[in-house]
């Protein structure tokens, strides 16, 4: 067989593949779209749910899910990005350094029921912080930790070596090195992880069940100690224990979080591309 035949035989595997992967998820956003977008209004995504939530709207879990993906770039974000740099930059390649990656791997694989029941057991009851944003921004934040963290650290290690090394014979000390070179070219890829880490947050249920998420709240938080509503949490209620609840609601809350992590995206593919313009190789 010549080369341009197995070529033309391996692209016709790859585009088939990609099409059976493409095309059921396209059909899916269709048709949560299409059953879901009579439920989009102005009163539906700003008011409060009542008459057993069946009537009104979802600003409340609109509201908490906002404020606990925040939390959770507050606490994930920081410290994955540091952990990042210490790894690819400032870490020797020891017996250690590899069972951490290792352990950062294995702990990406966790099912997120389990970060749940761990937030419950150490947030809410052993730091009594109580079922609250807190620790739920806490939980969520532990369960983003390994994505970007890993995601981070292969950016970080995709920059050119020789960037590096014509830095410090430049006179730059290492730290220098890291902040005014290597982190604007690995940016790209950073906010890929972090974008992936905060999706992922934003959409999880379990978690948010032991440690932060209400049934119905009559009004919006006012303190991080206060519970909140959320959609995940949300849908999962309207959908499981709710009788009689109308179709067009449960896929109308479905599109509003589709349409919230679909917005990340967006927002990420943005500065990734204005970045990537800039970047020096």
């Amino acid at each position: 067989m010549s080369r341009q035949k197995s070529q033309r035989i391996a692209f016709a595997i790859l585009t088939i593949l990609a099409v059976i992967v493409v095309v059921p998820i396209v059909l899916v956003v269709a048709y949560i779209v299409v059953q879901g977008i009579g439920a989009i209004n102005w009163e539906f995504l700003t008011t409060f749910p009542h008459h057993g939530m069946k009537e009104g709207g979802i600003l409340p879990a609109i509201v908490g899910t906002v404020v606990l993906t925040f939390g959770t770039a507050i606490v994930s974000i920081p410290i994955a990005v540091g952990a990042a740099i210490y790894l690819a930059e400032y870490a020797r390649d020891t017996w250690l350094t590899r069972a951490i990656r290792l352990a950062i791997i294995n702990l990406a694989g966790i099912p997120s029921v389990v970060y749940g029941l761990f937030g419950l057991g150490l947030f809410v009851l052993s730091l009594r912080l109580g079922t609250s944003i807190v620790a739920g921004s806490l939980t969520l934040g532990l369960m983003t930790l390994p994505v970007v963290i890993s995601t981070a650290e292969e950016a970080l290690l995709a920059v050119p070596q020789r960037f590096r090394v014509v830095s410090r014979s430049l006179g730059a000390t290492r730290w220098q090195t890291v902040r005014q070179l290597v982190l604007p070219n690995a940016l790209p890829g950073i906010l890929t992880g972090i974008i992936l880490g905060l999706e992922r947050a934003a959409g999880e249920t379990a978690p948010i069940l032991f440690t932060a998420a209400a049934f119905y709240l009559p009004q919006l938080p006012r303190s991080p100690l206060d519970q909140t509503m959320a959609l995940p949490y949300h849908l999962y209620v309207i959908s499981t224990q709710v009788p009689g609840m109308p179709l067009q609601v449960q896929y109308g809350t479905a599109l509003v979080l589709l349409i919230l992590v679909l917005s990340m995206n967006v927002v990420a593919t943005m500065i990734r591309s204005r970045f990537r313009r800039r970047r020096q190789w």
